[in-house]
């Protein structure tokens, strides 16, 4: 009999998706996947169909969420203009309802429920409106200056935890890097993307991005292992913690290694808008999927919004270099979690792995 039901809100995401491959190496846990779309694997998981802005669909989906002990909340709501979007208040309360629909149907169903993990990032420390005080540290309150839905979910969970058995956990991390299709923050379809087509044309990998600025990452399957982490650890209960690889990086210098992943040479610094310039890949693409059998979908499907996020990842129209954003993890180290990774294996890791997937030629 499993020892754990653990539901993952947000199945078909990047980080959501890292939560079912990790739970599935588990024989003693029951993994429910929630999502609108089935998630391409399910690493054992039953997928329940879902949308988490509607309470009726949340409320049809109970009978499913009986017994559950651990929720991981990895689910987001984008804008299509996404890096506008941060700060649009329509964003902002989709994403508050998404979470109070859903806890509001599992707590009743659920009364050994025990943890509930939240995700969160950077933008709680307002990376997106302005430099970040180096490093940014869990408690500091200036963080709330600026409107933002992690504010809403987090005050939200904070109150309805109050005086109950469950703990909640909220994790921050940096630049997430993992295998994902369709997802709003995933850099690895978007640059393996612009890979493949300069490929094609006998080019050298260029570096598109702008002005370089010294910043962090964490690889997908390590913020998988700090999730179910914080789902135990006593030490964990009723905090937020900044997740990193432990290391740092600019651009510019783990250029070669993104290029050697790819099996490429590292080119010159060509400024392009990934965002703009996708729309005359698509044909260029449909050709390259014809003729190495791949089993990624089109280019839209496949990408998503994510070039738009590697043209704010990479700081493309920046030419000035930025204030550092860098975030600190001695906390999350003394309570317990202490795993690091080298970002340039990272790289090398997910880009091998989608090759070999047949995600890119």
């Amino acid at each position: 009999m499993a020892n754990k039901k653990v539901v993952v809100a947000g199945a078909t995401g990047l980080v959501g998706n890292a939560a079912l491959r990790h739970f599935g190496a588990s024989d003693d846990c029951e993994r429910i996947a929630l999502s609108r779309r089935k998630p391409r694997d399910l690493y054992g998981a039953r997928h329940v169909r879902i949308d988490l802005t509607s309470a009726e669909d949340c409320r049809r989906a109970a009978a499913e969420l009986g017994g559950a002990t651990h929720l991981i909340y990895a689910a987001l709501y984008e804008a299509p203009s996404l890096v506008d979007g941060w700060r649009d208040a329509g964003q902002m309360e989709t994403n508050d309802r998404m979470l109070r629909n859903l806890m509001g149907v599992i707590e009743p169903v659920a009364p050994d429920l025990k943890h509930v993990a939240l995700l969160q990032g950077t933008k709680a420390y307002g990376v997106h409106v302005r430099p970040l005080t180096v490093p940014a540290r869990e408690g500091r309150s200036e963080m709330y200056e600026q409107p933002n839905f992690y504010w809403a979910q987090e005050n939200f969970l904070r109150e309805l935890q109050r005086g109950k058995g469950w703990h909640w956990s909220i994790l921050r991390p940096v630049l997430i890097i993992g295998e994902a299709m369709g997802g709003a923050m995933d850099l690895i379809p978007p640059l393996g993307v612009y890979a493949a087509v300069l490929r094609a044309q006998g080019r050298p990998l260029d570096y598109p991005g702008g002005a370089p600025r010294v910043a962090q990452a964490v690889d997908v399957d390590l913020l998988a292992r700090a999730i179910a982490w914080s789902g135990d650890a006593e030490a964990a209960r009723n905090e937020a913690f900044n997740v990193t690889n432990g290391d740092v990086f600019t651009w510019e210098n783990i250029w070669p290694a993104v290029s050697d992943a790819l099996e490429m040479r590292p080119g010159r610094h060509v400024p392009l808008s990934l965002a703009q310039t996708w729309p005359q890949w698509i044909a260029p693409w449909d050709e390259l999927r014809r003729k190495h059998d791949l089993i990624a979908p089109g280019l839209e499907e496949f990408v998503g919004l994510s070039f738009q996020y590697a043209d704010y990842s990479m700081r493309y129209g920046q030419t000035e270099s930025g204030p550092p954003s860098i975030v600190s993890t001695v906390k999350i180290n003394q309570a317990g979690f202490t795993e690091m990774m080298d970002t340039e294996a990272m790289f090398h890791k997910w880009f091998r792995l989608a090759k070999a997937s047949r995600l890119l030629p």
